[in-house]
């Protein structure tokens, strides 16, 4: 399997918070995990904003598990176009969208994220 992390599950699994059991194993064997760089942005933002304190650079995160980076390119934003306004959030319909372009399994905690269609694993 090929997993894109949402933002709060790459927060999660880096300050080792609970996932549920079929997505911590679901990273552990996935053939690759991916990063987006939408989700190093949406991190930045949120740090100079104060409501996020990040502690690790996601540069750090990715290195030291291995972890993939998925840099946004011009064919995941033509793909927003298709995607129904199940959700207002920029950053995750980005996610959604580089998921389906890539053919990516998105790990989410989000249920507006998972009601998307697309490969959905519910953290």
């Amino acid at each position: 399997m090929r997993l894109l992390l949402d933002t709060h599950v790459l927060i999660w699994w880096d300050a080792g918070e609970a996932l549920r059991p079929e997505a911590s194993d679901a990273i552990r064997s996935a053939s690759e995990v991916y990063v987006s760089a939408a989700s190093a942005w949406e991190i930045a933002i949120k740090t100079a904003l104060g409501k996020l304190q990040s502690t690790r650079s996601v540069a750090m995160v990715v290195a030291d598990n291995a972890f993939v980076e998925l840099p946004v390119h011009v064919r995941h934003t033509q793909a927003l176009a298709d995607l129904p306004a199940l959700h207002s959030d920029p950053f995750d319909r980005l996610l959604v969208a580089q998921a389906a372009v890539e053919g990516l399994t998105l790990l989410t905690r989000d249920p507006k994220v998972a009601a998307y269609p697309g490969r959905v694993l519910l953290a």
